[in-house]
C-alpha cells in the first residue's frame, strides 16, 4: 500500500503511517454516495467547497485545509484505487486545489477536485484543464487489478490533447496501472527516447508523436454493458424491412453479449449482391452497440503497409489506417466495418492485406509498425461485407459468423419502396406525402422496372427521381400535388 510522502525530507525517527485504504470502483460519475475519496472530519465538519493541498508533514496521508483559523490537516481514510497516483502527483507538486464534498457518518466525501491558481483563492488555474482531463480519463477507466507499487510509477476535459512531453509525462504518472501493462512499459521506453540527446531529432520526433497518439486513446477493458434487446429490435425494424433471419441472428448476438458482458469472439460477415443493404445493416449494429465505427474499404487497399503503418526509419513514416481509426475514435472499443472483404486478398507486390486482417480479427492484439507496440483489440467488433464469399480465404471466413442477405420478392420491394424509400426521400425534400401520390399501377410499374435486380439502392434512386419531378412540377407549374400513374412512371424512369 503506497504512502504519500510529499515532504522530501528524511525522517529516520518516524515510521511511515498509511491512514487510508483503497477501494475498487467503476463508477463513472462521482457523488457523495460514490466519492473519489473520504477525509476524516472528526476535528471539524468541512465546508462544501474547501481549499488546500495534499501534504504529508508527519508521514501521514492527509489534506491540509486552508481555514480562517489557519491550516488544519485531516487524514485520508479511503481512496478510489484509480486515483492514488493522481493524488500523489498533486501532493508532490504542491498543487492548490478546491475540493467539493459532503459530510456524512463516514467522513468528508469528496466528489470533485479543481485546481486553483494560488493559495486559497477561488480563481481557477489554467492547468485545471489538464486536471479535469485526467479525472475524466480515470473515471472512464476500470479499477486496477492490483495495488500500485511504490516503485511503479463541471468542466469538460476531453477536448484536451496530450502533445507536449510534460503533459504526456504527467498523464502517465497519474494514470498509473489504469493503463494496460504493455502500453505503460512501451510509453516509458518511448518517453526515454523522446528525451534522449543520444538519438537523432527525427527519432525523438517520432517517439513523441507515437506517445501523443497512444496516450490520447482511452484504453478500455473488455467489459461490455448490457444492451436492451427491445431497443435493438426497434432500431433494426426502423432501418430494415423484412430480413427476419438477419435480425434474429443480430438479436442472438445481443443476448450473448448481455450474458457474458464481452463482445463475441466472432464478427459478422454479411454476404449478398451489391445494393442489398449490407452496409445499412452494419451501421445499424454499430448504432445498437453504441460504439464509434470506422470503415476499411478493402478494394482500395493494395499494400499491407496501408494497414500496418510504416517503420520509423523513414522520415515520412506514419501509423497505418487501423491505428488511425483508434486515434480518431479516441478509444479502443469500436466497430470495424470492413467493406468488400472478398477483395482483401488482391494485394499487389508487398504482401497480402488479408494476412494483416487476421491479426486484427484474432483479438490477440495488433501491431502497428510505426507504434512498435501490441495494441489490445478485445474491444474491437468487426462487421464485414462481401459480394461473393467464394473469394474469401478459409482463415478469414473462420473469423466470422456468416449471414447471407436474401433477395427480395416483388411484394417485399413494393413495401420497401412505398414504406421506406419514398417516405425517406419526401422527408429529405420537405415534401408532404399528399404532394407526391403514387397510384397502385404506378407502384407496379416501378417494381416491373427493377424486377431483375436485387439492389435496394435502385429503388431508392427511383424514389428520388419521382419525388424530384413532383417538386419541380409543384414549383414550376404551381400545382398543389402530383399523382403519378403507370405511364408517367415509365416515361420518367425510361
Amino acid at each position: 500500500m503506497p504512502v504519500f510522502d510529499f515532504s522530501n525530507t528524511p525522517d529516520e525517527k518516524k515510521d511511515a503511517v498509511c491512514t487510508y485504504e483503497t477501494f475498487h470502483s467503476n463508477e463513472s460519475v462521482p457523488s457523495a454516495e460514490h466519492p473519489i475519496m473520504v477525509l476524516d472530519n472528526t476535528k471539524k465538519q468541512w465546508k462544501h467547497h474547501s481549499s488546500g493541498v495534499f501534504t504529508n508533514p508527519i508521514k501521514r496521508t492527509s489534506f491540509a485545509f486552508d481555514e480562517e483559523e489557519g491550516t488544519i490537516s485531516a487524514d485520508i481514510i479511503r481512496i478510489d484505487a484509480r486515483f492514488t497516483s493522481l493524488l500523489r502527483w498533486l501532493g508532490e507538486n504542491h498543487i492548490n486545489v478546491r475540493l467539493s464534498g459532503e459530510n456524512n457518518e463516514e467522513g468528508y466525501a469528496v466528489y470533485k477536485i479543481r485546481e486553483i491558481a494560488f493559495g486559497g483563492g477561488t480563481k481557477l488555474s489554467a492547468e485545471d484543464g489538464f486536471l479535469q482531463f485526467m479525472i475524466e480519463r480515470l473515471l472512464a477507466s476500470s479499477a486496477p487489478t492490483e495495488e500500485i507499487d511504490e516503485d511503479e510509477q463541471e468542466e469538460e476535459g476531453d477536448d484536451m490533447k496530450l502533445t507536449s512531453l510534460q503533459s504526456i509525462t504527467d498523464f502517465m504518472t497519474c494514470a498509473g496501472r489504469t493503463l494496460p501493462d504493455n502500453i505503460r512499459l512501451w510509453a516509458r521506453r518511448n518517453l526515454a527516447v523522446a528525451r534522449s540527446n543520444e538519438v537523432s531529432p527525427e527519432e525523438r520526433r517520432h517517439a513523441q508523436r507515437a506517445l501523443s497518439i497512444m496516450m490520447n486513446i482511452q484504453w478500455k477493458s473488455n467489459y461490455f454493458e448490457a444492451i436492451d434487446p427491445q431497443e435493438a429490435r426497434r432500431i433494426l425494424d426502423e432501418e430494415l424491412y423484412g430480413m427476419e433471419r438477419v435480425k434474429q441472428r443480430i438479436i442472438e448476438t445481443i443476448i450473448q453479449i448481455n450474458r457474458t458482458h464481452t463482445l463475441p469472439a466472432y464478427g459478422l460477415l454479411l454476404v449478398g449482391p451489391a445494393g442489398t443493404g449490407k452496409s445499412q445493416i452494419a451501421y445499424a449494429v454499430a448504432r445498437i452497440l453504441k460504439l464509434p465505427w470506422t470503415t476499411l474499404d478493402m478494394s482500395s487497399i493494395n499494400d499491407p503497409e496501408q494497414l500496418t503503418g510504416s517503420s520509423r526509419v523513414y522520415a515520412n513514416a506514419k501509423p497505418g489506417i487501423i491505428m488511425d481509426a483508434f486515434s480518431m475514435a479516441g478509444e479502443s472499443s469500436l466497430v470495424f466495418i470492413i467493406n468488400e472483404l472478398d477483395k482483401a486478398a488482391s494485394g499487389k507486390g508487398n504482401g497480402n492485406p488479408a494476412d494483416v486482417l487476421l491479426t486484427l480479427l484474432d483479438n490477440l492484439g495488433f501491431t502497428d509498425n510505426y507504434m512498435e507496440c501490441m495494441i489490445p483489440t478485445v474491444g474491437v467488433y468487426p462487421i464485414a461485407t462481401a459480394n461473393d464469399k467464394e473469394n474469401i480465404s478459409a482463415p478469414l471466413m473462420s473469423r466470422f459468423a456468416v449471414i447471407d442477405i436474401p433477395d427480395y420478392t416483388s411484394e417485399e420491394k413494393k413495401v420497401i419502396f412505398s414504406k421506406f424509400a419514398l417516405p425517406k426521400v419526401l422527408k429529405r425534400m420537405s415534401l408532404r406525402k399528399e404532394e407526391c401520390i403514387i397510384t397502385p399501377e404506378a407502384l407496379d410499374a416501378v417494381i416491373e422496372k427493377y424486377k431483375n435486380t436485387s439492389r435496394i439502392r435502385d429503388l431508392e434512386q427511383a424514389a428520388e427521381h419521382i419525388a424530384a419531378n413532383a417538386l419541380y412540377q409543384i414549383e414550376a407549374d404551381h400545382v398543389t400535388s402530383v399523382t403519378f400513374d403507370a405511364k408517367m412512371v415509365r416515361n420518367l424512369l425510361g
